[in-house]
């Protein structure tokens, strides 16, 4: 009877810490390995980040999310990391070499001035002609309920919106944070803090 409680002792702690694990892990948070170099220079290939689960996605929220059929190339499994430019009813459009969400220019000092405009097309382009350009199934000029429009922070490298379309709130596993002891002070304020209204 000793040996039991002696056993039952440690046990139970061991148990009841592993339960706790797995429900942090479920419904809360997540660690996450970044793949290729569509976020840089804030986020990079291999780089190990965490994702929470039940944060709010805000303007500039860098996202993780399930890319199977969002993008039609992504394979089942794929997620991609992403940062949010549009919200549900947010029309977007790029002209002069910038961003504009709801007719207002987005600051962009997250990344360098060939990062935000190279690859990002030679043209102007708004939802309306990106949807015609490619054949996306929605149309029409601000993002629909429900969805968001995001883009990769190396626009040159960037399998994003602007190519597939928009990304189901439903597909969204979590919005990322870097830990503090990762990266460059930078780096983590363009992750962690960015946000406009």
């Amino acid at each position: 009877m000793k040996v039991i409680r002696e056993l039952a002792s440690w046990i139970v702690p061991v148990i009841i810490g592993i339960i706790i694990a797995f429900g942090i892990k479920a419904f809360v948070l997540s660690p996450v390995r970044v793949d290729g170099p569509s976020m840089e220079p804030n986020l990079v290939n291999n780089e190990r980040i965490w994702m929470f689960k039940q944060a709010k996605v805000k303007h500039l929220s860098v996202i993780v999310f399930d890319a199977h059929g969002e993008d039609p190339s992504a394979k089942k499994g794929s997620d991609y990391v992403k940062r949010v430019i549009g919200l549900p009813g947010d029309s977007v459009a790029f002209k002069n070499n910038n961003i504009y969400v709801n007719n207002k220019k987005i600051d962009q000092s997250f990344i360098s001035r060939s990062e935000a405009t190279t690859g990002t097309g030679a043209t102007s382009w708004t939802l309306t002609t990106l949807a015609k350009r490619y054949g996306w199934q929605t149309s029409g000029n601000v993002v629909p309920k429900g969805k968001y429009f995001v883009l990769g922070d190396h626009r040159s490298v960037s399998n994003d919106s602007r190519y597939w379309g928009y990304v189901d709130a439903n597909k969204v596993a979590g919005v990322v944070k870097v830990p503090f002891w990762t990266g460059t002070k930078t780096q983590r304020h363009n992750i962690n803090s960015l946000s406009y209204d």
